[in-house]
């Protein structure tokens, strides 16, 4: 399967936080021999501090920029790599250009009571994250989450449910679709991917 993938298109995770998207990412990437890069962690690696810390001293615009300028050039100078970006990496068109322009888009899907659920357990979340909002976290999340929903839509080319999915079904699902995807072949019926 990994032989049939076109090796400068590249795979982007988005999704929600708590999807999954690092942790699959990860996976997906050591299985198809691919480099793997965390939109996130190359952020807080470049401003030398932690999202949350973006957002406190300079603000939510100071950190959207800070993401714009992370995914236009790990776009440039990572083709072929599987790309997990931050959940509001898809509230700027650029970056949706960016993300559809650098290969496959996958969006990871949860419900809102399954995130607050992931989220509460996830101690580097709560330690680094910042809330978007001033409403409880199951508010917050099903808010965050109704805004963003249409964009993620707009942005992916395939969608998954993670919930009650181990992260290595759910690796096994997209690299299915993303060598389908890459298949130079012409497709005998009607194309999945087109």
């Amino acid at each position: 399967m990994n032989a049939l993938l076109n090796r400068r298109e590249g795979l982007v995770l988005v999704g929600y936080r708590g999807t999954g998207k690092s942790t699959v990412g990860r996976l997906l990437a050591e299985r198809s021999g691919r480099p793997f890069v965390d939109a996130d962690d190359e952020i807080e690696a470049r401003a030398g501090r932690s999202i949350r810390a973006i957002f406190e001293e300079s603000g939510e615009p100071a950190f959207r920029d800070w993401e714009e300028r992370v995914l236009r050039e790990v776009a440039e100078a990572r083709p072929g790599a599987v790309l997990a970006t931050g959940g509001g990496a898809i509230l700027r068109e650029a970056n949706r250009r960016v993300l559809r322009s650098f290969g496959r888009v996958v969006w990871l899907r949860a419900e809102p009571h399954i995130l607050v659920r992931r989220l509460e357990t996830d101690a580097r979340t709560r330690s680094t994250r910042p809330a978007l909002t001033s409403g409880g976290v199951l508010d917050e999340i099903a808010d965050v989450l109704a805004a963003r929903t249409p964009l993620y839509e707009e942005v992916a080319h395939a969608s998954v449910e993670t919930e009650g999915k181990p992260a290595h079904e759910i690796a096994d699902w997209i690299l299915e679709y993303w060598s389908r995807c890459s298949d130079p072949r012409p497709p005998q019926e009607p194309h999945p991917c087109s």
